[in-house]
């Protein structure tokens, strides 16, 4: 993309995190920013905030685990502004369900709040948008949101899952688009360690989603980790992550990394793999 400033951007997990930041730096450009989000105080505060820096924004409270919550927030947005530009399906959960523990003692409620979330969450919000976006012909872009540990060796979890099916959606996404000819980029985003309260996602977890025993309290298997001990000791704030998003929209660049502190952990499995080795206990 190469305007900005007057078009619309739309952002889901948007009241904190990078989300917050992302919608925060396009309304700094101008743009008119629609901020979705499922904790509704939290929001509500968000909102408050980037109105009282005198930006065009709005709220709406959204589960974007629920196909029919997001077309409310498509038809909200479109019915308020007449067009999407920018769509960051930015809306993310990891719990301890599904970040600890071998994966045959995870429930089917941990694999289906993951899912609905990280998964469904990004479908949902092509399914909602991307047609609308076509329809109006103008340039646009698309981001997905999934993690480092979408792209390096499993050792997240239930979320590394989640998040490996978001890489390959937004790959599909991509060569679509290019192929339709579009004028719609896509990326995903895969943030290493930034400072968010994702860690903190049981908070939003839905009672019926909830496990009827207690979620085990042994250390996740990635906190160990020699790589992510290093890149921990790195991370960075939301808003320089949103400030490397909002220059690969820019630059239509697909790939998302926030630092290269986790350039040797993705070369590993790459390497691994094309070495028909078996994989390991640890990222390298």
């Amino acid at each position: 993309m190469h305007q900005f400033e007057g078009k619309v951007a739309v952002v889901t997990g948007a009241a904190s995190g990078i989300g917050f930041a992302m919608a925060e730096r396009f309304a700094q450009e101008g743009m008119h920013v629609v901020l979705a989000d499922v904790e509704a105080p939290a929001l509500e505060a968000a909102v408050t905030r980037l109105r009282q820096a005198e930006h065009d924004v709005l709220g709406v409270v959204t589960d974007v685990s629920k196909a029919e919550s997001v077309e409310a927030l498509a038809q909200r947005a479109f019915d308020t502004y007449g067009k999407v530009h920018v769509l960051c399906n930015n809306a993310g959960v990891a719990g301890t369900g599904g970040s600890s523990g071998p994966v045959w003692e995870k429930t089917s409620r941990d694999w289906q709040w993951a899912f609905g979330v990280n998964y469904w969450g990004v479908v949902n919000g092509i399914q909602a948008f991307v047609p609308r976006m076509l329809a109006h012909g103008e340039e646009g872009h698309v981001v997905n949101t999934a993690s480092i540990a979408g792209v390096t060796s499993n050792v997240f979890g239930i979320y590394g899952v989640t998040k490996y099916a978001v890489v390959a959606l937004s790959e599909y996404l991509y060569r679509s688009l290019a192929e339709a000819d579009a004028k719609i980029g896509a990326s995903v985003l895969c943030p290493s360690f930034v400072t968010t309260n994702l860690g903190a996602s049981d908070r939003n977890r839905p009672a019926e989603l909830q496990n009827q025993a207690p979620a085990a309290t042994s250390p996740a298997d990635w906190v160990n980790d020699p790589a992510i001990a290093a890149a921990r000791e790195k991370r960075i704030d939301a808003a320089q992550a949103a400030e490397i998003v909002f220059e690969a929209i820019r630059d239509n660049r697909f790939w998302i990394f926030t630092d290269t502190e986790m350039d040797a952990t993705i070369k590993a499995r790459t390497d691994a793999m094309l070495a028909r080795r078996n994989p390991g206990s640890t990222l390298l």
